[in-house]
């Protein structure tokens, strides 16, 4: 039986005149380039020279999936598609709409989203903002022009949540970012329609290292909604992120991710929130392509009455490698929290799940489950779980439950016996046991997911 992906909808390049491609490699003279050619503040160039030093400084992650298939110095850190930045898909260059209009991006907007960017390499290209938005007082704009048109509010908050030198892929990003979502939402402000960021490679050897920060404000909601992809090509290639999310008391924020990158790259984002008083954080988080992420949501409860949710889906197929899961901190009482990853392994895929539960003295009443099921349809596939908890405080209620299996024989059996090929049965099962993941996404993504899955599965031509 055959389980081949095709690729065909996301595996394409587009002709593009570039304005400006970097060097391979990383230096303290690019990072100047990269600042010089956009035109920032000098406090953007300080701190991404201080990043610069400690990604140096930082070794490289010595647990988890190999990264010695990275060579960090045969990465370009910078690529500049246009000089435009349209707020009209018909303002866009040809070959830039051409990739995003095949991507389905302009008709995803007209049916439900509030808002959209879109990046292409390094560069937000596109960003449109509906009216009633704007009249509420909601910010929605790319990183690079919200440095300089809200330099204030971006300094509170920018490198809070994540400091420079959490990690050595977050000090890379630090260090090379552009692009990425600035998002605030003012008090009392409540968003009926997602918003939607879009993150596209295009050029071999280009990396992506967006840097998004949202900031929910008293009492307000927004969900935004992420989606990712990238052509296959021989090179390994490098996607790294920062995401810091702030909520306030009362406030609401979703984050959904469904990412399909190419199994060319190499996905390591660092992905964190702070929550206050009787605020609520939930992750959504569906990890489709890569040669390998390694992405940990984690959520900082520190206000009473805080929740927080992580929901993730990982699918690893040809020994593709997705080490993923969340992190949740209890720091005050009357906290909650709920970990739920599903992981789904085939010919020869790896899925892992690495979580964390903390529970801090005084953290009275705090209530955390955690839920960690795997699903492996071959021999050749293989699943891991590593959960982690701590707990300090004697007033508090934990529980965690993991599965762990293969698609039985009988279920096989079963569906085939009324005429289902197994291929399809197979599925059938599959999809079925991740139904309570697309529940939690907007029905056309929910979709979109089914026919990627079902693409991963059966090796439908689509």
């Amino acid at each position: 039986m055959s389980f081949e992906i095709d690729y065909s909808k996301y595996n394409f390049t587009v002709q593009v005149d570039y304005k400006y491609i970097a060097q391979k490699g990383l230096n303290e003279n690019l990072i100047k380039e990269i600042s010089s050619i956009k035109n920032e503040p000098g406090w953007v160039e300080e701190m991404r020279l201080k990043a610069l030093e400690e990604f140096y400084r930082l070794p490289m992650p010595k647990w988890g999936p190999d990264l010695s298939g990275l060579d960090l110095g045969n990465v370009i850190y910078y690529a500049k598609p246009t000089n435009l930045k349209a707020s009209s898909w018909d303002d866009l260059p040809p070959s830039i709409k051409e990739a995003f209009e095949r991507l389905g991006i302009p008709e995803a907007e007209k049916k439900f989203l509030a808002g959209v960017g879109a990046q292409f390499e390094s560069e937000v290209v596109y960003h449109n903002m509906q009216k009633e938005l704007e009249k509420q007082g909601v910010i929605f704009t790319d990183m690079d022009t919200a440095v300089k048109e809200y330099p204030d509010l971006v300094k509170e908050y920018f490198g809070k949540v994540i400091p420079i030198g959490d990690n050595k892929f977050a000090a890379l990003t630090y260090a090379v970012w552009s692009g990425g979502s600035f998002v605030y939402v003012p008090k009392g402000v409540k968003l009926e329609k997602p918003i939607y960021a879009y993150f596209r490679l295009n050029a071999p050897e280009v990396g992506n290292f967006e840097r998004t920060l949202i900031i929910a404000d008293e009492g307000s909601e927004v969900h935004y909604i992420e989606g990712c992809t990238a052509p296959v090509y021989s090179q390994s290639t490098l996607h790294g992120g920062v995401v810091e999310i702030v909520v306030k008391k009362d406030a609401h924020v979703r984050y959904t991710t469904i990412q399909n990158w190419s199994k060319n790259v190499y996905n390591l984002v660092t992905q964190r929130s702070h929550v206050y008083d009787n605020g609520r954080m939930e992750w959504i988080d569906g990890n489709i392509g890569s040669k390998v992420t390694m992405k940990y949501p984690s959520i900082y409860l520190f206000g009473r009455g805080s929740k927080g949710f992580i929901n993730s889906l990982s699918l690893a197929t040809n020994n593709q490698v997705i080490d993923s899961g969340g992190k949740v901190y209890h720091l005050n009482k009357e906290t909650s929290s709920l970990i739920s990853s599903k992981g789904v392994s085939l010919k020869g895929g790896k899925t892992i799940y690495r979580g964390m539960v903390w529970v801090g003295k005084g953290a009275e009443k705090a209530k955390a489950a955690v839920r960690c099921d795997s699903l492996m349809v071959d021999e050749k596939s293989t699943s891991t779980t590593y959960p982690y908890e701590y707990v300090y405080e004697e007033d508090s209620s934990i529980v965690h439950e993991a599965t762990a299996g293969k698609i039985g024989k009988q279920q096989l059996f079963y569906l085939q016996s009324r005429g289902i090929k197994e291929q399809q049965a197979q599925s059938l099962i599959v999809t079925g046991y991740l139904g309570d993941f697309a529940k939690e996404i907007p029905p056309d993504f929910a979709i979109e997911l089914y026919k990627l899955i079902e693409l991963e599965l059966t090796g439908a031509v689509g």
